[in-house]
């Protein structure tokens, strides 16, 4: 009998759930017998349906209710599912109560660090909780925050990156060089990131600052409310100031991102694999990244792009002239993004991985 998954997920986003979605496309192929409670109207049922998945139209909407978690539990029962896999907070606190005293075994998703501590009570409802037997951590930075916590046995928590297929990522460059008044020689850098703290952006603007007068370098900033009186006044005490472009939201931002030399993240905290920089590697666009948990794993320093210390200005600029210096490094580190993507971040080992561990459950090796 091929083992039968309920996975409760959010698929509404075809962007942001794509990798997601894939897992499961591809387990179907593989032969396991994949239900998926999802909103009706989530972007995937089409083709979840078409490669044989069972969807149910039914998405629990509070965190804790008897009755949805009831809905979950008879399912469970009815179909004899051998395997939970819940990805966000709704579907966990109600999927870990409706695995009360049955069989199934329960896989939670964790995507980012921070925020567990076997301090707070609120952990237990879910990551701590007993009755879960595995965590699916999309980052070595997640399984070594969940290995540190008290009250987890460290094999539970198994790192599974959401793999990426080169496919997805046919989004010609356009010519933002000429909409900008930007030439074709300059050195032009991108970053993607809305106006959060975490994202580190007075970083980057202060690295801007710190660069040498009279480089052609300009940076792309793309994304809602960046252009904040704080980032504005960063940017006056430097010499950079008109090289600094805020985009806003743009929904070509991937056609943007491919005509660009390099991304750049400047995160400080909270993240763990940022989607945004996978994105541009599959774009073929190298990355300058801070050092912190997650991203840290996406960049070979050196093979395609640079690593610098989390909120040091000084060391993101030099980074930055260090490819202004070597143009080559821009071609060298697009096609190693590209090959890791292909290789490493690949959905089909994220998908062969998932198999592994759900036969690892039903053996009972975790």
């Amino acid at each position: 009998m091929p083992i039968r998954v309920l996975v409760i997920s959010n698929y509404r986003s075809l962007h942001t759930a794509r990798p997601e979605a894939a897992i499961f496309l591809g387990l179907a192929k593989l032969g396991l017998d994949i239900h998926v409670m999802t909103w009706g109207d989530s972007s995937f049922v089409p083709q979840f349906k078409e490669a044989g998945i069972t969807v149910i139209d039914f998405h629990p909407k509070k965190k804790f209710d008897r009755k949805e978690s009831d809905v979950i539990r008879q399912y469970v029962i009815d179909h004899k599912i051998d395997v939970m896999h819940l990805f966000n907070s709704p579907a966990i606190i109600n999927g870990i109560r409706a695995a009360k005293g049955l069989p199934v075994k329960v896989v939670l998703y964790r995507g980012y660090t921070g925020n567990i501590s076997w301090l707070d009570p609120t952990a237990y409802f879910k990551y701590l909780h007993p009755r879960v037997d595995a965590i699916f951590c999309n980052s070595i930075g997640v399984k070594e925050l969940l290995d540190r916590q008290l009250f987890l046995k460290k094999s539970k928590a198994v790192v599974i990156n959401k793999g990426h297929d080169l496919a997805w990522y046919d989004y010609p460059a356009i010519d933002i060089r000429t909409e900008l008044g930007i030439s074709k020689d300059a050195l032009l850098l991108i970053t993607v990131a809305n106006n959060r703290r975490m994202k580190g952006v007075p970083y980057l603007l202060k690295a801007m600052s710190l660069l040498p007068k009279g480089l052609d370098i300009h940076l792309l900033l793309a994304g809602r409310d960046i252009d904040t009186k704080q980032n504005l006044a960063i940017l006056k005490r430097g010499e950079y100031a008109e090289n600094v472009h805020f985009l806003g939201f743009r929904r070509d931002v991937l056609n943007v991102e491919a005509a660009c030399d390099l991304f750049v993240l400047p995160s400080i905290t909270g993240e763990s694999i940022t989607k945004s920089v996978i994105e541009a590697m599959a774009l073929g666009v190298g990355a300058i990244i801070s050092d912190i948990r997650g991203n840290v794993e996406l960049v070979d320093h050196g093979v395609n792009g640079l690593v610098f210390p989390s909120k040091n200005a000084h060391a993101l600029a030099d980074a930055i002239l260090k490819v202004y210096n070597d143009r080559s490094l821009v071609r060298k580190f697009g096609e190693a993004s590209k090959a890791r993507v292909a290789t490493v971040l690949s959905s089909e080992q994220t998908v062969m991985k998932t198999k592994k561990l759900y036969e690892d459950l039903m053996n009972e090796l975790i």
